[in-house]
């Protein structure tokens, strides 16, 4: 579906009608419900390429979402950066079927590090909300699922090595389903826990050099010195990747030490805009 396609819907003189500046653009459904949210620098000269889609396999989706709209809203901003801020809450509370990217910040995993009768404890969750009850100090949201999950292995078996894991039996009783984590440790060092919300919070790093040395004393850990490189490493690379990123972000705008799933996305667009 081509020229003629998009003008018999949504109007031949449509594209001369917008504004040359920054918006939000929706495609809908016949029913008024939203299929697509995008966002433009230029509304005039982002629409015009879904009016020239060609066949090319790049500009496939183009043509889908002109074949399947019976409408097209357009929401002008006063600057990328509002367009951005717009774009993302209308993905994240409408989620339209068309939309990937922001639509499932719900899943963004947080990672907690806290105490329970006595016993250090590792959480892994999209939903910290749900363990409240628990005195844990929870980092995040990070958008990496896979990155945030290798990172709490690893620091699960670092600590496995330094302290003594708890049963599943022993943990604390809180909603567990797929997808969330919860470990418990048993004579983990107190400099330990401290260091580890300090790694995770992106305030230090000597978490990685307390652990060395800590695991330089254990036999164990010494016949598993490539395992236990290997996740020492992880923790250092999620530290830039994810940690150092997001701590950044934070202080350029709230100055708060977390960010909810939900507010993560709009969190980097305010602090790019800003």
């Amino acid at each position: 579906m081509g020229l003629r396609g998009f003008d018999a819907k949504f109007g031949a003189d449509r594209l001369s009608a917008l504004p040359q500046s920054p918006g939000v653009y929706l495609f809908l459904d016949d029913a008024g419900a939203v299929l697509y949210v995008g966002k433009a620098k230029d509304l005039r000269r982002r629409l015009t390429s879904y009016r020239n889609a060609t066949r090319r396999k790049a500009h496939r989706k183009m043509r889908t979402l002109v074949r399947v709209a019976a409408a097209l809203e357009v929401r002008p901003q006063e600057s990328e950066t509002q367009a951005l801020l717009l774009e993302n809450e209308l993905i994240r509370t409408l989620r339209p079927p068309y939309n990937v990217d922001g639509a499932f910040s719900f899943l963004y995993p947080v990672l907690g590090v806290g105490s329970h009768d006595g016993r250090v404890l590792l959480a892994f969750t999209s939903t910290p909300d749900a363990w409240a009850a628990l005195d844990v100090r929870w980092h995040g949201a990070f958008r990496s699922r896979r990155r945030a999950r290798a990172a709490f292995d690893a620091l699960v078996a670092l600590l496995g090595r330094v302290g003594h894991p708890e049963p599943a039996s022993r943990l604390p009783d809180v909603p567990l389903r797929r997808g969330v984590r919860l470990e418990a440790f048993r004579r983990v060092p107190p400099e330990l826990v401290a260091a580890a919300n300090a790694f995770l919070a992106g305030e230090s790093t000597d978490l990685l050099t307390l652990l060395f040395e800590r695991l330089l004393e254990s036999s164990r850990a010494r016949a598993e010195a490539p395992e236990v490189a290997d996740e020492l490493r992880t923790l250092r690379a999620f530290a830039r990747t994810d940690v150092a990123p997001l701590q950044s972000a934070l202080r350029a705008t709230s100055g708060a030490a977390f960010v909810p799933a939900d507010r993560r996305d709009a969190l980097f667009i305010a602090a790019r805009g800003g």
